[in-house]
């Protein structure tokens, strides 16, 4: 590494779809780098060890590809402070966090789950931000190693300070103050010896030579207690640098339910990579001249961490949608733009899946054109007398469709024996014979009442496709209030909770 050198990084959690969120955080990371002949370095984040998984890893790997973000360190490539996974580091962790409890600036902490429930209800009840009574923080430190050693299950936490104010530097927003008294004791290394999020991503930036943290904004009322463990280990921190948050139509935070987040919907979609890069640069920054279309390229020549906007970015589909026309129109002959639809789905591979489940219903080559329709369509029309189930109104019938989309998102595996087996289990769960519950899903995925095999085509338009298009269908049957969502949020609890 050179002195002074610009390195930038991005450290997604593989817990799901990978999200433009990411691929936003991302694009702006390596631009930087980029626009100072630094290093932008990929880290997989993967501590979470019921929720991550490869598969999200590679699907994260992949959508960065696909964008044109290719990193200068990290997995499948390597690098000079590696490993680039996070769960390949423990000895690393653990080496710090035994430093911390050794200098007195952590401890172990021996609280059952129960214990800590009953304390945050109490504080929460009184008013109170937080929600750990430090029951443990005074254990003289001789008791406490004999009990670890007894094999007691216990967790480490850092000593936050009891009284002042933590104060730093954000690049975009200037010096920002937190009281200590509203943090708890931070847990840094979980009961199953995982190291959490905040002491991981201290010790790996740092080991890393990160120079600038650019994230979102979401991350800053975790800052102080990263300063504080800088100052424990007497590191120097990195620039901070958080974005605004991504936000729908309406002002508030980009979420699923109003808007498709992963970047595989929009790839599946036919969104170009270059376009989605574009309208992602603009929710933070612009050309000088104001021109609305510019390449990754132009972005690296002109861009300056300075220059990003604090207000609240708009995610406008429809302005995407838009934008997505221009590349299509202007930047592609017609030889060029055959050989992308050729390469987003009208290849042999994707083509033998839709003619294996389509051929029983064909008897003519033409009827391949009605049959296959909404495999190559973004949003499809749909008729809400259709989507409706059999004796029950809009609403019921969209409490159904939730329940379905939120079980649909618990699936590891988005393969047709497993959606089968999640449709049979709903059935028996919900008291609806499969015909019935099945019903409107071929409205909400295909357009219509007869179609292709349902779970053969879930399977096929993937989990983001599938997902989306049941929101929709919700949405064209008035969407739920939120009063009614959180009824319906105890009653799926209730039937689904050990599920």
């Amino acid at each position: 590494m050179k002195d002074n050198e610009i390195r930038t990084r991005l450290a997604p959690s593989p817990t799901g779809d990978p999200h433009v969120g990411t691929a936003y955080q991302a694009l702006f990371g390596y631009v930087w780098a980029k626009k100072n002949n630094g290093s932008f370095i990929l880290r997989i984040e993967d501590t979470d060890r019921e929720r991550s998984s490869r598969e999200s890893e590679k699907a994260i790997i992949d959508s960065l590809k696909w964008l044109g973000l290719e990193w200068d360190e990290g997995p499948e490539i390597g690098g000079p402070y590696g490993p680039y996974r996070q769960s390949e580091r423990l000895e690393i962790y653990h080496e710090y966090i035994n430093r911390l409890v050794a200098e007195g600036n952590a401890y172990p902490c021996f609280c059952s789950r129960e214990h800590l429930a009953d304390v945050r209800k109490e504080r929460q009840k009184a008013g109170s931000s937080s929600g750990y009574d430090r029951k443990c923080r005074d254990i003289p430190p001789k008791e406490a190693a004999k009990r670890v050693e007894a094999g007691e299950e216990f967790t480490i936490r850092m000593k936050i300070p009891l009284e002042g104010t933590c104060v730093f530097e954000d690049l975009l927003r200037g010096k920002i103050e937190k009281d200590w008294a509203s943090i708890d004791d931070q847990v840094i290394m979980k009961a199953d010896g995982f190291p959490t999020y905040h002491l991981a991503v201290v010790v790996d930036d740092h080991l890393m030579k990160i120079s600038h943290i650019i994230r979102g904004e979401e991350w800053i009322n975790s800052v102080p207690k990263h300063v504080l463990l800088y100052e424990f280990f007497g590191w120097e921190p990195p620039v901070f640098c958080h974005l605004p948050l991504l936000r729908n139509t309406d002002k508030s935070k980009l979420s699923k339910r109003k808007n498709p987040v992963s970047i595989n919907w929009y790839r599946k979609t036919g969104i170009l990579p270059e376009a989605l890069l574009n309208f992602v640069g603009m929710m933070g920054w612009h050309l000088s001249d104001d021109r609305e279309k510019f390449s990754l390229q132009e972005m690296v020549d002109n861009f300056m961490l300075e220059d990003i906007s604090l207000g609240g970015p708009v995610f406008n589909v429809d302005k995407l949608l838009w934008l997505n026309g221009r590349y299509i129109r202007e930047d592609f002959s017609t030889d060029e733009l055959l050989e992308r639809l050729v390469e987003w789905g009208l290849n042999r591979e994707h083509f033998r899946k839709i003619l294996e489940i389509c051929k029983g219903r064909m008897s003519c080559l033409s009827d391949w054109g009605e049959l296959t329709g909404h495999f190559f369509s973004g949003r499809i029309s749909l008729s809400k007398e259709e989507l409706l189930l059999k004796d029950m109104d809009d609403t019921e019938t969209s409490e159904i469709l939730q329940i379905i989309l939120w079980e649909l998102e618990k699936l590891d595996s988005f393969s047709k024996e497993n959606i089968y087996s999640l449709f049979k289990g709903l059935s028996e769960k919900l008291d609806i014979k499969l015909k019935y519950l099945t019903q409107p899903l071929y409205i909400a995925i295909s357009g219509n009442a007869v179609s292709t095999p349902l779970f053969d085509t879930m399977d096929i338009l993937g989990s983001d496709i599938s997902r989306t298009r049941i929101r929709c269908a919700i949405e064209e049957l008035g969407d739920l209030s939120k009063k009614r969502l959180k009824l319906l949020e105890k009653k799926y609890d209730s039937l689904f909770g050990d599920s």
